[in-house]
């Protein structure tokens, strides 16, 4: 076999149809295109969500729904993953909660909630904690401290 002998499968390789090259060629004059109208003109490009001047679906819908621009949003800790992980008289902060790696991403602070059960008594200092998590927190002897 020689470099000659080599030939594309058939089928694979397609000639580019070049319109617009006298009638004879079956795509002259309009070139496909047909007459007139939008798409037939050289910037006659349509938005996907256009609709012809017809008002838009997303402003004919109606607006709904509220942002709070203030809210915020906590990592929540609850009282059980402190019992497991801190010893007794133990300080626990949002630094060790993120260094023990119960805590991936502080957001606006660290809340502890009152899930479950605890007997040892901690130093907890934190962003915010539920009635309950600091009834709890307090009634075994530890301390609670709102950072």
């Amino acid at each position: 076999m020689r470099i000659e002998d080599l030939k594309p499968t058939p089928g694979s390789v397609k000639k580019r149809i070049r319109v617009g090259r006298g009638i004879a060629s079956g795509k002259g004059k309009t070139s496909g295109k047909g007459h007139k109208g939008q798409k037939s003109r050289g910037a006659g490009k349509v938005r996907i969500w256009f609709e012809g001047g017809q008002t838009p679906l997303h402003r004919r819908l109606p607006k709904y729904g509220f942002k709070n621009f203030n809210k915020k949003v906590y990592t929540i800790v609850n009282v059980e993953q402190l019992e497991k992980l801190f010893e007794s008289g133990e300080e626990v902060t949002p630094e060790k909660l993120i260094e023990l790696g119960v805590v991936k991403k502080l957001n606006d602070g660290v809340k502890i909630l009152g899930n479950g059960e605890i007997t040892k008594p901690l130093t907890v200092i934190a962003h915010a904690f539920s009635s309950s998590a600091r009834r709890k927190i307090e009634a075994v002897g530890g301390k609670v401290e709102v950072i």
